[in-house]
């Protein structure tokens, strides 16, 4: 092709019209003439699959509406974008895609997450691209860092914010003192969370997301199964007070670790010391902290979430895709060379925040500290709450197994002394943590 002749135009079918798909489909006709320009090609939509062709969708051209999602899927286009979520029948449309010779780009974490292997499978199988970086993070360009800048690098850690919803509450019981099941109330109505809220606050999001970072940071196969997830349904006032007092925030992490032994991928309620990056990522925003051995430190930042966010992941995906189909090529497939051990919870490096209900009598602080060190846990910070009935104990340890912390924990309940374990969680982001 000679310098300024274009390519044929290239063909885009949606699977979804709803708050991410109608934008997909906005932008591709109101910036038309920058997308012809970065192609080499027109980029031209031809069909917008729904679920209810009757509804109406304000910006999409009524001609470009189907009902049949199936017959969209396998129509043969250049590219087929999936915005519909969960996972079937999205799988089987993606794959009857890929048959029909179509690249693919998803938003579409929780198959990922769940199914993955098989979608790249399908993609090398049919020489097409699979691209999903609005899968994690909405805009931020964050999957294509990871798989193609720091591909001459060693991932040895991902800590991310990746579910702005959770965010959000933690940020308002932090700032406003607001309790968990009102901030639930507030998130519920301003619409931020999922059809089934347990996506958000029980972190079942937030993993999915884990996998997916987690397996092209350390070219590993990780699937939803692999991830521990602890939601914050359980995170108290008093849990935040501690906080603040001892200078931390509280934060729901995606914690993904390269270690000798293997890889360990978990989400759970997390202290973080106010000095760290993270702990200034407010309100429903997304960050991801990444540690590589040459790089260093990088952190990504932006909204994680939204229809205008996540379509411009898309669309990026989209471009990529097109070039490759207009240059003859094609992107990178799935890489799993390392093939890591994928460990348990148990054998994460973790240090623990307790906080203690006890009687307020001799040799309580002697038989707590006998309770950790008889599990091979070192206290680092005690302090004292309280006298009386109201006496309580909150312990901050050095780094242990978080297998050898949990049977701390259940040695305390179990002592007459102690009235209750009422606030535990992982602390992160220390030195040497």
């Amino acid at each position: 092709m000679s310098s300024g002749e274009l390519a044929r135009p290239l063909t885009v079918a949606l699977l979804g019209g709803g708050t991410v798909g109608s934008e997909v489909a906005r932008l591709i006709s109101e910036n038309a003439h920058d997308l012809t320009e970065r192609v080499g090609a027109d980029v031209v939509l031809t069909a917008v699959a729904v679920r209810d062709a009757s509804k109406p969708r304000p910006g999409i051209a009524a001609d470009l509406i189907s009902d049949d999602a199936a017959a969209v899927a396998s129509s043969g286009v250049d590219i087929v974008v999936e915005v519909m979520g969960g996972i079937e029948p999205a799988r089987s449309l993606i794959l009857a895609a890929m048959e029909a010779g179509s690249s693919v780009v998803t938003a579409n974490k929780a198959l990922l997450a769940a199914d993955g292997a098989t979608l790249y499978e399908a993609a090398a199988r049919n020489g097409v691209d699979l691209y999903f970086e609005a899968a994690v993070a909405g805009a931020i360009p964050l999957l294509r860092p990871l798989r193609e800048s720091l591909s001459g690098d060693k991932v040895t850690r991902v800590l991310g914010i990746v579910n702005g919803t959770t965010n959000f509450m933690l940020t308002k019981m932090d700032e406003e003192g607001v309790d968990y099941a009102d901030v639930y109330a507030e998130a519920a109505e301003l619409g931020y969370l999922e059809a089934d809220p347990r996506l958000d606050v029980d972190g079942h999001d937030a993993a999915a997301k884990a996998a997916i970072l987690a397996e092209l940071a350390f070219h590993t196969r990780i699937t939803l199964d692999d991830v521990y997830c602890e939601g914050i349904s359980a995170v108290t006032q008093e849990d935040i007070r501690a906080a603040q007092q001892m200078g931390f925030v509280i934060k729901l992490l995606a914690v993904a670790e390269r270690t000798d032994d293997g890889v360990i991928v978990r989400v759970h309620p997390t202290m973080l010391p106010r000095s760290h990056p993270l702990a200034s990522v407010r309100g429903a925003f997304n960050a991801v902290f990444v540690e590589a051995e040459a790089a260093g430190e990088v952190m990504f930042y932006g909204r994680g979430a939204g229809g205008a966010p996540t379509a411009s992941a898309v669309l990026g995906d989209v471009v990529t895709a097109a070039r490759n189909r207009v240059g003859g090529g094609l992107g990178p497939g799935e890489s799993t060379y390392s093939n890591l051990p994928v460990l348990p919870i148990g054998a994460a490096m973790t240090r623990y925040y307790v906080n203690l209900d006890v009687a307020d009598r001799p040799g309580v602080l002697a038989s707590i500290a006998s309770a950790f060190a008889d599990n091979g846990v070192s206290i680092q910070v005690v302090r004292q709450d309280g006298h009386g009935e109201d006496a309580g104990l909150i312990v901050r340890t050095h780094r242990a197994t978080d297998a050898a912390l949990r049977k701390t924990v259940e040695h305390l309940s179990q002592l007459d002394m102690v009235k209750r374990v009422h606030g535990v969680m992982r602390v992160e982001g220390e030195a040497g943590a």
